[in-house]
């Protein structure tokens, strides 16, 4: 791709930080600093074993996927492509009139 000057560093300067400003990559539940202890309260709240806790066949269950995820033809992990809301019935594109 060929951007002209002005482009190129108005595309560069939307990633530079005003002075006195950081950059935070991960926050909430999963920030560096609380990670830990955050993952143990939601385990210990959801009452939920550590990795280290189970035994193999537990360990081997947690990673199989629900049975309404295997496809009932040939078995294997069917993926998401898209979730419609229940209260909304998706409708396709209209065509306009002056394309028929």
């Amino acid at each position: 791709m060929s951007l002209e000057t002005d482009e190129f560093i108005r595309r560069f300067l939307i990633h530079v930080l005003p002075s006195g400003f950081h950059r935070i990559r991960h926050y909430g539940l999963f920030a560096n600093g609380q990670r830990k202890h955050n993952i143990a309260k939601a385990r210990q709240l959801l009452n939920v074993k550590t990795p280290h806790e189970m035994n193999d066949d537990e360990a081997a269950l947690e990673t199989l996927p629900p049975n309404w995820l295997l496809c009932p033809a040939c078995g294997t992990t069917m993926r998401i492509v898209d979730v419609f809301d229940s209260a909304h019935v998706p409708h396709p594109p209209q065509l306009s009139s002056s394309a028929t």
